[in-house]
């Protein structure tokens, strides 16, 4: 590292975050980024990195999408932030958007400044409708850090505040146990079951066939409401509009954020139907947020929403997960005792290795070889691989250069030769 960046980093553990800084020192990540664009990201020393983590997917059409940016631009010309107890023109030009390409029957909007506050608005709607308090959720979710959001995550951020559900308020189930989520559904108290349609820190394992329509169908039998947490899935991810498109599933709201904002301005929402959003017409002022539904945050919204509709997006996404998954399958092929699994629906991936902590090696050695990938929390085997939607084919083979050297070096480094003469003397 320069002295620039030393001084810098050392700024950043006085004045920002000791713990966060401190630990990507010790996993050997030591990136602070100053210019970006595209799907690149430049450390303040210049050296540039392949954007695959895209911060949850926020930067799915990119770092600066100059579209977005000159939306915004223009838009500064007459919008501001605006006031959030009166009708705005954006504010109702995105819902009404937002509605056209949301699955039938969810048809009002709940705007917020961030994936978490919309995630309290969901959670908070779908107890006035059904006047029930518990919510049912996965074990180790995670759906952001404010409030009520954060006690449907996993324990550890929410214990750290003091901030766990009372008894009996929130009950948490294992992923994919479908006999566990109806048993709990079938009590007919809950207000909602709360899911991200492939579960991100997890490393995006798949849902078992018929696993969420399943829940949908347990959850109208009692009037519970199903809520899909779409902040990190949907906008095309999965190469549909909404992840739970692909599903076949239709659920009562729908979470959105990260990608919403294009990056450039923070903007979420929740689009539910007419029972879910019930308090709209009982008191408007039952949800407030001075930043949520932004009016230049709409004007991006707004843009992201026209380009991932466009026919020519949801073309270039599928292009690009099928060409990435014959890569990915090639480079598996020359590391098949490390590299034991490919997860995938669209562009959302986790790859898997047979290594405890295989996929925080792995990230370490993408960093070194010009990619930026991070591993996932909740299972230190997975790497969370997320390409942009409007990768082209050179970014695509440059990627799977790098990570095909990045995985043979991480192998080396866990195993060194001798796993693979046991497994060929086997």
């Amino acid at each position: 590292m320069s002295q620039a960046k030393d001084d810098f980093i050392a700024k950043t553990i006085q004045y920002w975050n000791p713990g966060k800084t401190l630990e990507w020192q010790r996993q050997g990540i030591d990136l602070v980024i100053d210019k970006r664009e595209g799907y690149y990201l430049h450390d303040m020393d210049g050296r540039r990195l392949i954007n695959l983590h895209l911060n949850g997917g926020i930067y799915s059409l990119g770092h600066r999408n100059p579209e977005v940016i000159a939306a915004v631009r223009e838009g500064m010309e007459h919008f501001d932030i605006g006031n959030h107890h009166f009708p705005a023109l954006m504010r109702t030009e995105l819902a009404e958007m937002l509605a056209k390409n949301a699955p039938h029957g969810l048809h009002f909007s709940m705007f917020a400044s961030g994936g978490g506050e919309a995630i309290d608005i969901a959670l908070k709607s779908a107890r006035h409708a059904t006047q029930r308090r518990r919510i049912i959720c996965l074990q180790r979710c995670y759906h952001g850090h404010t409030g009520l959001a954060v006690q449907v995550g996993d324990d550890r951020f929410s214990k750290l505040f003091l901030s766990e559900a009372h008894e009996g308020d929130v009950t948490k189930v294992p992923f994919n146990d479908l006999a566990a989520m109806e048993a709990e559904i079938a009590k007919g108290d809950a207000a909602c079951v709360i899911i991200e349609s492939i579960p991100a820190t997890y490393g995006f394992p798949m849902p078992l066939p018929g696993y969420l329509a399943a829940i949908k169908a347990a959850c109208e039998k009692v009037g519970t409401l199903f809520i899909a947490d779409e902040v990190q899935t949907g906008l095309m991810r999965s190469g549909e509009m909404w992840c739970i498109d692909t599903y076949g599933v239709v659920p009562d709201m729908i979470v959105t954020g990260k990608g919403l904002s294009g990056g450039i301005y923070p903007i979420a929402a929740v689009i539910a139907n007419e029972r879910s959003a019930a308090w709209l017409k009982e008191d408007g002022w039952g949800h407030m947020s001075s930043f949520g539904g932004a009016e230049l945050g709409c004007i991006a919204a707004h843009k992201v929403m026209e380009i991932v509709s466009r026919p020519e997006t949801r073309s270039q996404c599928h292009y690009v997960a099928h060409y990435l998954r014959q890569g990915l399958a090639e480079i598996q092929a020359h590391h098949p005792d490390f590299f034991v699994g490919i997860r995938q629906r669209g562009l959302i991936m986790g790859l898997e290795f047979d290594h405890p902590e295989g996929a925080v090696q792995v990230m370490r050695d993408c960093y070194r070889n010009g990619i930026w990938a991070i591993y996932s929390a909740l299972d230190p085997r997975s790497l969370q691989f997320k390409p942009g939607l409007l990768c082209d084919v050179a970014l695509c083979d440059d990627i799977l250069n790098r990570l095909d050297a990045a995985v043979g070096q991480s192998r080396a480094a866990l195993f060194g030769t001798e796993r693979r003469w046991r497994r060929e003397a086997a």
